[in-house]
């Protein structure tokens, strides 16, 4: 099996990547581990300590899930990946099930923060994109799919965004193979690491 981690800022493009490369790469050939089903389990707060968790520092993470399910992938077991409310800031009832399969990609700004997580992928891409962009699609995302004002939006940016992808995130860049500027938009970096992936699947 090989395995991808796809890291980047919130924002970053990140989802676009990850599709892109399921529609280049053989078809069935691929999984896709998702770090943000994998956050700590926080529906039994009241509604004004949801608004101050932070989900972009590496606390937030259950590692050893994670870790574990991807183990599991490894060793030919299918697992049942949680599935995360950001509304209610809890893991929901429903699962979903996730094959072993040639591929697996596992995609989510903290991922190269940790270390064990980070030595078991065979290849890094870290999706990099503007401050600005990140911004944009912070804001479209929140607003449209979390329920969010706009002014709850910008100080949740300022309050754990921005200083989180400054603490964590973007020196986590240096551990990546290769680096995709201009985020999901980056058509010719994504089809050459499509391109790199065949080649290690067939050298497999």
């Amino acid at each position: 099996m090989l395995i991808i981690g796809i890291a980047g800022g919130s924002g970053s493009g990140k989802t676009t990547v990850v599709n892109r490369m399921v529609e280049l790469l053989p078809e069935d050939s691929v999984s896709v581990i998702a770090q943000d089903s994998y956050y700590w389990d926080n529906g039994h707060l009241p509604p004004e300590e949801k608004k101050k968790i932070n989900f972009d520092h590496p606390d937030s993470i259950e590692w050893e899930l994670l870790i574990r399910h991807l183990e599991m992938l490894k060793d030919g077991h299918a697992i049942d990946m949680p599935t995360y409310s950001y509304v209610e800031c809890a893991r929901l009832q429903d699962t979903i099930r996730v094959e072993p399969r040639e591929v697996t990609i596992v995609e989510g700004i903290l991922i190269f923060t940790n270390p064990d997580l980070r030595n078991s992928f065979n290849v890094k891409a870290f999706v990099d994109a503007d401050d600005d962009d990140r911004l944009s699609r912070n804001m479209s995302r929140d607003i449209i799919k979390r329920g969010r004002d706009p002014e709850e939006v910008l100080r949740h940016y300022h309050t754990f965004v921005k200083p989180m992808y400054l603490q964590f995130i973007e020196p986590s860049k240096r551990y990546a193979d290769i680096i995709i500027p201009q985020g999901g938009e980056n058509v010719v970096a994504i089809d050459i690491l499509a391109s790199k992936v065949k080649t290690r699947l067939l050298e497999a």
